[in-house]
């Protein structure tokens, strides 16, 4: 009995039922809110129609234009950027400042200027959500660090629960890859926990990654290092304005106007572009002019960041991870791609149903684990 108990299996299930028992509810948190953030984007489409515009004949307002209508409605605050979709998507006025903590978005008809909808992004549905995914509703600082430690247990629970799951037989196999449906309670729970464990954990293990790279600093430093072949993580830096001559080829027009036209201009020569351009108001009279080009709006690292002086109007190189697509690393790309992943969009529509389910899986194991666990605990106790 005691030698049984030595093997390297019995110690691995000790690990992973402790581990299990101690991250449980925030992993069982996780995998819910996962599924609620999966289709965040096609529901807010289909329940919101402030996002669309009837589209018409004639050309888009200047973002100056928009930004002085939407200033009006939020007053006191910095405009961050403005965003425009080709398309009949509305254009988007964000506003968001540093420490100040706020965020709100207004929604303009890019052809007329009508302000369709004002939120503070406080109040918005999959914003709160967002905000318990991420932080648990607690002070950044605190709850990051409180669901990426639960989220590297469940990284080694999935590890463990392949090793675990692996069968010893050719006999016992065939019991390992499907649910006996007609079982009792016990045996069913048994194979909820271990099959569909199986099945999920090849795209539970890349959810649960990206979400460390987004959860620690040191685990996107070292995953970067690994996939650049030891280079130094480099994920942005602010680039600065260092000259106060003002460009005579922007003549009287404001720099983000006239940045944002040749941006149009140029974004108007790519075959059937249906991306977006969003172009960022500076912060001081030292910040650059950031300019953000995505050809695919359904994720988000296949974008171009341009730089710009906002005196000069002159592009300003940058070495970070998030410049030019086409000067991006295989690193810098699995780095922009990893929201993207965490969430399925890098895989489109599939991607997405796959980390729904695989989100919802995710939420049960804890469940029936827990259930394997007393179940036993109460068999030893009789």
């Amino acid at each position: 009995m005691n030698s049984k108990k030595k093997t390297p299996k019995y110690w691995i299930a000790q690990v992973h039922l402790w581990l299990g028992l101690t991250s449980g509810l925030f992993v069982c948190f996780l995998g819910i809110t996962g599924c609620i953030l999966a289709f965040e984007r096609e529901i807010e489409d289909a329940t919101q129609s402030y996002r669309f515009v009837k589209t018409e004949n004639k050309p888009y307002l200047s973002p100056t234009v928009l930004k002085s209508i939407a200033d009006k409605k939020i007053p006191g605050k910095h405009a961050h950027s403005v965003s425009y979709q080709k398309g009949n998507a509305s254009a988007v006025t964000y506003y968001a400042f540093g420490a100040e903590e706020y965020y709100w978005m207004a929604y303009l008809n890019p052809y007329t200027g009508g302000v369709l909808k004002v939120k503070d992004m406080d109040d918005d549905f999959f914003r709160i959500v967002i905000n318990g995914h991420y932080y648990l509703w607690l002070p950044p600082n605190i709850g990051q660090p409180v669901l990426a430690s639960a989220t590297l247990m469940f990284l080694f629970l999935l590890i463990s629960g392949l090793f675990l799951w692996w069968p010893k037989n050719k006999a016992a196999s065939k019991k390992r890859f499907t649910i006996k449906w007609n079982a009792k309670w016990k045996r069913l729970n048994y194979d909820l926990h271990n099959v569909f464990g199986f099945y999920m954990t090849w795209i539970l293990i890349f959810i649960a990654f990206s979400g460390l790279v987004m959860g620690f600093q040191w685990f996107s430093q070292s995953a970067y290092w690994v996939t650049s072949g030891g280079k130094k993580l480099n994920l942005f830096e602010e680039s600065l304005s260092d000259s106060t001559l003002v460009n005579s080829a922007a003549g009287k027009k404001p720099a983000i106007d006239f940045l944002w036209a040749k941006t149009m201009n140029m974004v108007s020569k790519r075959n059937n572009f249906t991306g977006s351009v969003e172009i960022h108001v500076p912060d001081s009279p030292k910040s650059s002019i950031e300019v953000a080009i995505n050809p695919d709006t359904e994720t988000y690292w296949k974008a171009d960041y341009l730089y710009y002086d906002q005196y000069t109007l002159k592009e300003i190189e940058v070495a970070h991870v998030f410049g030019k697509f086409a000067n991006a690393t295989v690193a810098d790309k699995l780095m922009r791609a990893n929201y993207d992943i965490h969430i399925g969009a890098v895989a489109g529509l599939p991607g997405k149903i796959m980390a729904f389910l695989a989100s919802l899986i995710a939420a049960s194991l804890p469940i029936t684990g827990f259930i394997i666990w007393w179940g036993r605990k109460k068999k030893i106790k009789k």
